[in-house]
């Protein structure tokens, strides 16, 4: 019997890749948004906050990041998926920290899940682009 496993994590480098490009599709569409990227197991690894981008959204990006990266698919996706239960749709979206609305993305390597990206201060379009940028810079899709 193995007792431990190793875990792949997206590296602070590609972390702050994934910020950056993020912010900088943000600011293409005249949005300041903060872009969050967390590990695997939802702790922040990168968080950029845009000049005006809203205090509020430092935590939302954080939380949509975290959510992608805990149940492995978007935001918004997730709720799409839990929408046939409202009561399991309402239970999921009482828990903390989980955000169930466009913005945040899975950060997906090889068919794991190395960490979540978030982005947050713009429309739900807004930061799904943001998002999605944040995910080509480092070579990945959504």
């Amino acid at each position: 019997m193995s007792i431990s496993r190793t875990i792949t994590s997206i590296t602070t480098e590609a972390a702050l890749a994934a910020v950056q490009a993020a912010q900088h599709a943000a600011k293409a569409r005249n949005v300041a948004v903060v872009a969050a990227v967390v590990d695997p197991g939802g702790h922040l690894v990168a968080c950029l906050r845009a000049d005006g981008a809203f205090v509020a959204s430092i935590d939302i990006a954080r939380d949509k990041a975290w959510t992608a990266a805990i149940f492995g698919a978007s935001t918004d996706g997730l709720a799409t998926a839990l929408n046939h239960s409202h009561v399991l749709l309402d239970g999921i979206a009482a828990r903390e920290h989980v955000v169930l609305f466009g913005g945040g993305l899975p950060i997906i390597q090889n068919g794991t899940v190395i960490g979540g990206i978030g982005v947050s201060g713009g429309s739900e379009d807004d930061d799904r682009v943001a998002a999605v940028a944040g995910l080509k810079a480092i070579g990945l899709t959504a």
